[in-house]
């Protein structure tokens, strides 16, 4: 069984993540070879390509495979993409991310790929963005739906917003949890080093958030409460991890609010990092406006640390209100300066809600489990191929 993956770029993201796992846990299943094709990878998210090259996966850069829509370079993306199945003939095309899922998926069909599977990390189209664009995404999904063999979900959300939009049927839909490897987090400890290292006393409470600096991720909403919540409780400390285009922007707000020595920038983690940031944080608070299941909180949540997120796409299923975090509306300031206020005051609750999600974490998010099955999920789309 012959494999290609293709995302549109490998920077330091959970889909990025995700599809790495997925293809290096797919070489070790019998009679599999898998190769992934991405575009360049440049800017300050990061990238994850020397990690793959590392692996001495069989990887394909396509250097007109960009986010942006640029009619020039799609279109000659598409061709080359195209012309990269005609050499390797594979099986099966796992698709990824919007531009990619787009064009990998039609120059699949043009290329007769019998089997075309498409992961939805989070939703290309919805109010987020502005009606022109949203129904311009909208469009463009519904095209490669049709020519969709199977869909891959992260979150029942992003099933039951395709299906609203008029994409796909019900059963040619499955979620399969994005899983990673979760003793790193399951053993992570309150390091008094790396406290230190950042500026963060013993007894500070610490609100984490891991997400890259750019706009929807809720950033702003935390610096508009943060200063109340200082008055409020004066250990609170707020530790941002990751790094992006709006970094000088959000440095610039933190010392007009009067918050530097509060507001902690630890800059771009490797991902294998992450965890021993995690293990300082008193509470993760994650308050993006779009992403399918947002990898920061299983992550913070294996780690047993209490959760709170936006009421947006996937993030009920693993921050469910008063058992795992608290989950508020988006733009609510109200009830996320309530929500940090009340855990920041209540370490048992702190603790219930961490293990909690923890308990829900192991069963659903271990790498193994993902990585099978999507591997039986190929077998079953080959084995219906062969009977029809």
């Amino acid at each position: 069984m012959r494999v290609a993956h293709v995302i549109t770029r490998l920077i330091v993201g959970g889909a990025q993540e995700n599809t790495i796992a997925t293809v290096l846990g797919l070489r070790s299943k019998p009679g599999c070879e898998v190769c992934l094709i991405s575009g360049p990878s440049p800017g300050a998210e990061g990238s994850l390509e020397r990690d793959v090259r590392a692996a001495r996966l069989d990887l394909r850069i396509v250097p007109e495979l960009v986010r942006p829509v640029h009619p020039i370079k799609d279109v000659i993306a598409y061709r080359k993409v195209f012309r990269l199945f005609q050499e390797l003939k594979p099986d099966i095309v796992h698709t990824h991310s919007g531009k990619a899922g787009v064009l990998g998926r039609l120059a699949a069909a043009r290329a007769n790929i019998p089997i075309i599977v498409h992961t939805i990390h989070g939703p290309s189209f919805g109010t987020w963005q502005g009606a022109l664009a949203n129904t311009a995404f909208a469009a463009a999904e519904r095209r490669a739906g049709r020519v969709t063999t199977h869909f891959v979900c992260v979150a029942d959300a992003m099933t039951e917003q395709y299906l609203r939009a008029g994409i796909g049927s019900p059963a040619r839909f499955s979620t399969i949890r994005s899983g990673f490897d979760l003793v790193p987090y399951l053993q992570t400890q309150n390091k008094p080093e790396l406290r230190a290292q950042l500026g963060i006393a013993p007894d500070d409470i610490v609100v984490g958030k891991i997400a890259r600096l750019f706009k929807l991720k809720g950033y702003d909403d935390l610096l508009d409460v943060a200063p109340a919540l200082i008055r409020s409780e004066p250990r609170l400390k707020f530790l941002f991890v990751g790094d992006g285009a709006w970094r000088a922007r959000l440095e610039k707000r933190v010392k007009e609010l009067g918050l530097s020595g509060r507001v902690c920038f630890a800059g771009l983690v490797p991902p294998a990092e992450v965890a021993r940031y995690i293990g300082i944080m008193d509470m993760l608070a994650h308050l993006s406006r779009r992403e399918g299941l947002p990898r920061a909180l299983p992550q913070a949540l294996a780690a047993a640390k209490p959760v709170i997120a936006c009421d947006v796409d996937g993030a009920r299923e693993v921050c469910v209100n008063n058992q795992t975090g608290f989950l508020i509306q988006p733009g609510d300031r109200i009830r996320l300066t309530r929500a940090i206020l009340e855990l920041a005051a209540n370490p048992e609750l702190r603790h219930q809600f961490g293990a909690t999600g923890q308990a829900l974490v192991r069963e659903q998010f271990p790498m193994g489990k993902m990585v099978a099955e999507i591997y039986e999920l190929y077998l079953r789309l080959a084995s219906e191929r062969l009977r029809a």
